[in-house]
């Protein structure tokens, strides 16, 4: 039996190398860069106003205060998207609005609040407050240069990583081809949902959690209809899933009962177990092998060890696959509010729940079948073997969402 460090290192050696594709920006959200990005513009391109003013000469308005204003005149009007012909003259201003490109001869701008304008004379500008040069003015650079990196190769495109590129005139990336992972069950007793249940059946769950997983991983799922107890189907499925994908991931069947086929069908099918069983709860039971190159996560049969292991083994190789340097679930900092205890000789990944300051509680019932536990739950606490957490304790939380 495998410590969980030995067993992720050794899945992650043998993933394949990641094949980079050309992608839309538009499509690039959780994907995973393939090479680094290096900005061909400046952001800002030019010196532009940071809100709606007036742009003039900061020693033109060293004076100004409420009581005793300065009066310029107003020389223009340039909208976001147009620009002022000439230089601005002292004594003079522009009247500017947020983005507005800041005209020659200005080095600062005095927020519209900060001005008046007499009925009937709309061409003089009385100025309320002093300017400091640059006030109220973002400069050509200040966010981005010409030339700097935005982003590194392996680094999963967010939502702030893909307005950036945008904002700097990219239109697509490549990024890391994303690998399809076969989805498949076993199990006499499953049942779809919704379809009727007859006695000692129940409703398979598994799949379709962990293809909401997968896809959270950036890969693509594949989702086979259930595979009954019987080793001539289980072969037949396998071999078409890695037919089909780059990765299988299944649940149920690879224990060590009578009806658990799935090892077995693996062998047949010309794969090979590297190892199985990992010193972990839930999801000792777990088994990874190889099909030629391509990958095989047997994940156990109950839905809380299913979805552990694979947070904790399936997701990082995946991630990896597609070239991500950083495959580790997020940790944040938390605060016991009750004891978590492991009484077992295993590390215990306990289902928690963590409120918006930090609080830690247990999500409920720690047993490997309690699914409202983990629908509670938006975290999980690594309890070593023989050890009792004290309410109080900090703790690290590994976090999924």
């Amino acid at each position: 039996m495998l410590e969980l460090e030995e067993a992720l290192a050794g899945i992650l050696a043998v993933v394949p190398p990641a094949v980079s594709e050309q992608i839309d920006l538009g499509d690039a959200h959780e994907r995973v860069l393939a090479e680094a990005v290096f900005s061909p513009v400046d952001l800002p391109g030019f010196d532009n106003s940071a809100m709606d003013g007036y742009a003039l000469r900061a020693g033109d308005v060293a004076s100004a205060k409420p009581e005793l204003p300065v009066r310029l005149r107003l020389a223009g009007r340039v909208a976001a998207g147009d620009a002022f012909n000439g230089e601005v003259s002292a004594g003079t201003c522009v009247r500017l609005f947020t983005g507005s490109p800041l005209p020659r001869g200005t080095d600062a701008v005095v927020m519209q609040e900060d001005t008046r304008v007499e009925p009937g004379n709309a061409q003089e500008i009385l100025v309320l407050d002093s300017a400091k040069p640059g006030e109220n003015v973002r400069f050509r650079g200040e966010d981005i240069k010409h030339g700097s990196r935005l982003a590194e190769a392996g680094e999963v495109l967010t939502i702030g990583r893909i307005s950036l590129l945008a904002a700097t005139g990219f239109s697509n990336v490549n990024a890391g081809r994303r690998p399809v992972v076969g989805l498949l069950a076993t199990g006499s007793e499953l049942r779809e949902p919704g379809q009727p249940l007859g006695p000692g059946q129940i409703y398979e769950s598994n799949r379709i959690g962990l293809a909401a997983l997968i896809r959270r991983a950036g890969a693509i799922p594949k989702v086979w209809a259930l595979i009954p107890d019987s080793l001539a189907l289980t072969r037949h499925a396998l071999a078409e899933a890695f037919d089909q994908c780059d990765a299988v991931v299944t649940s149920g069947g690879a224990s060590v009962g009578e009806m658990d086929f799935i090892k077995e069908a693996l062998q047949h099918e010309s794969g090979s177990v590297q190892f199985w069983k990992v010193a972990i709860k839930p999801g000792r039971p777990f088994a990874f092998g190889r099909h030629g190159q391509k990958l095989f996560f047997g994940l156990p049969g109950n839905p809380v060890s299913a979805l552990v292991t694979f947070l904790l083994l399936v997701r990082p190789a995946l991630l990896r696959w597609q070239g991500a340097t950083e495959v580790g679930l997020a940790t944040y900092p938390g605060v016991l509010v009750e004891r978590l205890a492991n009484p077992g000789e295993r590390r215990h990944f306990m289902r928690v729940r963590v409120d918006k300051a930090g609080k830690v509680y247990s999500a409920g019932g720690q047993a490997s079948h309690v699914l409202s536990a983990m629908a509670a739950a938006n975290g999980l606490v690594d309890v070593a073997p023989n050890t009792e957490l004290a309410a109080g304790t900090s703790v690290p939380v590994l976090h999924w969402e």
